[in-house]
């Protein structure tokens, strides 16, 4: 079966229970622009809404949407029975994974243990997402 027409992914979504705060987490460790946010809906808690970061002007990428879900639960890594799993992950290129380690770490993500591999590290964002960086 070929596709009738050209597709392509232009972002990916991310849930989460603080989607300006997991954003400005996103714009800070990519240096990507914190391009705009949606307040809550009337009635919705405070740190709800939806929040959009984008790759600078010029540079190839998809967009990370950031929605609020209201039943998030924070998944674990590495996947425990009975816990909630992450069902998808960000890789992030890196040229120093030393350096880049050092800058996750700063912007607010956490080290995972156990690391799989010496070729990427696995961090986890403030909202308990995986994402690697990769060499």
């Amino acid at each position: 079966m070929v596709t009738p027409l050209p597709l392509s992914v232009g972002a990916v979504t991310i849930a989460t229970a603080r989607p300006g705060m997991l954003a400005r987490f996103y714009s800070t460790l990519l240096g990507w622009p914190y391009r705009r946010e949606e307040p809550p809906r009337p009635g919705a808690p405070a740190d709800s809404g939806y929040a959009l970061v984008c790759p600078p002007d010029g540079v190839e990428g998809m967009a990370l949407n950031f929605e609020y879900d209201a039943h998030y639960r924070r998944p674990v890594w590495p996947s425990a029975p009975g816990a909630q799993a992450s069902t998808q992950h960000l890789d992030v290129g890196v040229t120093d994974l030393d350096s880049a380690v050092d800058w996750a770490v700063e912007c607010g993500a956490t080290l995972a243990d156990p690391q799989p591999s010496d070729r990427f590290r696995v961090m986890i964002d403030p909202e308990g997402h995986p994402f690697c960086l990769c060499r």
